[in-house]
Order: structure tokens, then sequence, then C-alpha cells
């Protein structure tokens, strides 16, 4: 007998990202070396005080299960956490602790979502929210939000999409991505049109929070439009600021009746999170945070040297990111573009293979976050790789040439 999967299944791709990680890691099994941009995780080491708080807990024995919202003092290492940096005001029980943040995402959607029921998602947009929304029978509204609004949602945008139907619009700030930070101006403005509309929820994903650069600031949506709360889950975790993204542990903040949904689901899914786990994590908030404060540091010199080398890679044009640690380079200058062997490129995704292929460099092409003709390009990774792996680009570029027809056009331009 034929096993038959769920329908659903047929909405979701598998994550980009992770897919492309599989794709370097099969390479190098290989014997090549390739110069990894794909994926988004620090490439250094949780910090020596948050591992030997894990090890202390194994060793006394801490290793039971908890309660499936997590323990009462990460909670309130949270709620501290929310209270010091972003000036927001929540009750330990206002605090769901979750196996990533991803987890808390699912969970709201599971918890709130019926058929057809829709869920407006800006892009470019992290590759997990549609397909999550699908999963639940949702539907995603796209609305693209190209560089001439430095890739982010306008009110009027966002008036256009929303519905009857529409049950929660996502933000993403500092966004992946982009690295787009929202303003408190352009929070305010989008907060101005919710407030018409008292239908729609708001999930605000922050997990980039720390990695601002230059002028930038991160604004929570709540700290811009308080009145938002009763409508607004926060969602974070420990994974980027803290460099534990194998530890799984994040968390949302928000109504009560909410919190209590997506605990509901989670003590029928994972039970909890890993004691251990969430042990490190109270360590790692209530702590010193100059390790993060390091991180930030040492990712901005990474970003001013990557958008440097991308600035002289024939067909790529690259703004600064604000945030996040993510370049977000566009390749339409490579499009029609023939390569020495002789393959014209005529898409991000072929622009992508050229460069793994003939480079030696991944990176993920933007139509996986709704953004065709651009690369996401990953610089968590040292400076050295940086240099590498962006020489390497520049060459495989300058091999290419276009058509008569294509140069012609660019002389008249």
């Amino acid at each position: 007998m034929t096993l038959q999967l769920a329908s659903r299944l047929g909405t979701v791709k598998p994550a980009a990202t992770m897919a492309a990680k599989l794709v370097v890691d099969r390479l190098r099994a290989t014997g090549k070396t390739i110069v990894d941009f794909t994926i988004g995780e620090p490439d250094f080491p949780t910090p020596d005080h948050i591992v030997a708080g894990g090890i202390s807990a194994l060793s006394t024995g801490k290793t039971r299960y908890t309660a499936p919202g997590g323990i009462q003092p990460l909670r309130e290492a949270i709620a501290q956490k929310l209270l010091r940096e972003n000036g927001l005001h929540f009750s330990p029980d206002e605090i769901v602790v979750g196996a990533g943040a991803k987890q808390i995402i699912y969970s709201a959607l599971g918890a709130t979502l019926n058929p057809d029921d829709e869920v407006i998602v800006p892009a470019p947009y992290w590759v997990s929210y549609p397909d999550i929304v699908s999963l639940h029978g949702g539907v995603p509204i796209i609305v693209s939000c190209g560089v001439e609004t430095g890739f982010k949602l306008t009110p009027a945008a966002l008036e256009r999409a929303i519905t009857p139907r529409t049950r929660w619009l996502i933000l993403n700030s500092p966004g992946n991505p982009t690295g787009a930070v929202y303003t408190r101006a352009e929070l305010e403005g989008l907060a101005a049109v919710l407030r018409a509309h008292p239908h729609v929820w708001v999930m605000t994903d922050e997990i980039y929070e720390h990695f601002v650069y230059g002028g930038a600031e991160h604004v929570s949506l709540l700290s811009a439009a308080s009145d938002l709360g009763p409508r607004t889950l926060i969602v974070n975790g420990m994974s980027k600021a803290y460099a534990m993204t194998g530890w799984r542990v994040g968390y949302g903040a928000g109504p009560l009746k909410l919190v209590k949904a997506i605990t509901l689901l989670s003590a029928q899914t994972t039970s909890c999170v890993t004691t251990v786990s969430q042990i490190a994590a109270t360590i790692a908030l209530n702590g010193s945070q100059a390790c993060v404060e390091e991180a930030v540091a040492l990712f901005h010199q990474r970003r001013d040297r990557m958008i440097a080398l991308l600035g002289g890679i024939p067909g790529l044009m690259c703004s600064p990111p604000d945030g996040a640690f993510y370049a977000f380079p566009s390749v339409s200058g490579l499009i029609g573009a023939v390569t020495p062997q002789g393959k014209t490129l005529v898409s991000d995704l072929d622009v992508t293979l050229y460069f793994l292929e003939h480079a030696g460099v991944a990176a993920i092409d933007g139509n996986a976050y709704g953004a065709p003709s651009y690369l996401r390009m990953s610089f968590a990774t040292s400076i050295e790789q940086i240099e590498f792996g962006c020489n390497a680009l520049k060459k495989a570029a300058e091999a290419c040439t276009f058509p008569l027809s294509k140069n012609t056009e660019q002389s008249d331009a």
C-alpha cells in the first residue's frame, strides 16, 4: 500500500538555507573548497560562561522535564531583558519559551489560523514565513517591498493588503534577508493603519535586534505603539545574539490568552525545551552582555569589508544593510551574461549556480526570499573567507561576456 501524504505538504518547500547547507556539505565531502555565504549563524562558539553554565547544569542532575512554557527563572530573565533593553513590561506569565523562535512562530500561527485566513508577509521575507502559514491552512499574502522603499512595508501597501480575512501581519526588523531596519517613524506609520483594522494581529520577529550598524537603531513595534500590545506577539531568541543556534531556545511575549495557546501546543509537541538549554539561556540573559557587544562590532567590520568588495564585482550592486548579518546584492547586471562555458544566465538561480560551480562560492538565490534578481550572502564568517570568496566572485563575473545587444543597451543607458 502506498503511503499517502497530507495534501498540505504539497505547498511546502524545503528551507532554502538548509538545502544550501546540504549542497555545501556534499561538495566539501568530495574534496572541493567551498566558501559558504549561505548559513545564517555566527561562526564562533557559544561564549564560555554560557557553556560553563550548561555543563554545570548537566553535572548537577538538571536533566528532567520542565513546564511546557519554560522554567520560571528563564521567563523572569526574559521579562527583565524586555524591560531593560526595550522598555516593555511583560509578566513571566505572558512569556512562553520554545525550541527556537521558529517553533514560537509555528505554534502561534497554528493556534490562531483557520482555513483560508490571510497573513500579510512583506517580501523579501524569511523563507519559512509563507510555508508555515500554508501548513496551517492559511493564505500568505505576499506584498512586494522593493529597493525604492528600502525593502520595507509602507502604510499604503499595508492598507491595500488588508481584507476582512486578514489575521496577521508579520514584521521582521532587522530583516532577513535584506538587513532592513524600520525606524520609529515608519513603525508609527504602520501602526496608524493597524489601528483602523482591529481584527489584524501583528507578529514582530526581532531575532536580529542587536545587530544594527552605523546610525541605525532597533525599535520594537510596541515601543513605538504600545496600544497595539493586546494584539501583538514579540518573537525573539538566543540563536543569533549569543551564538546559541544549536541550543534551540526561542521565546514569545504577548497576550496571556495567546501565550497559553502556544504553551498548549508545545505540551503536545515538544513537551518542553531541553532543560540544560533553558538554564544556559537564563545565564546568558542575566550575565554580562559584553559578548553580544563584541559580536556586533565584529559583524560591523565584516559587513563593511563585504560591501566594499561586492562593489568591485561587475554586475552586482549592493547597499550596506542597516542590520542583521546579510548582504543582499542585486545581480540584475549579470542577467543575460554568457559564461565561459557558453551558458546564458537568465535568472538569479543561474547566477547562484554559476558562482557555486565556477567560483566555489555558495550563496542563496533571491527568488527563495520572494525577491528575484538578488542573492543573499551571509557575512557571518571570517574576513579571510569574505575576501577569498569575493575575489573568486569577481574573477567569475569578469569571465562572463554579454551579447552585442546587451552591450548596446548598456551603452545607450
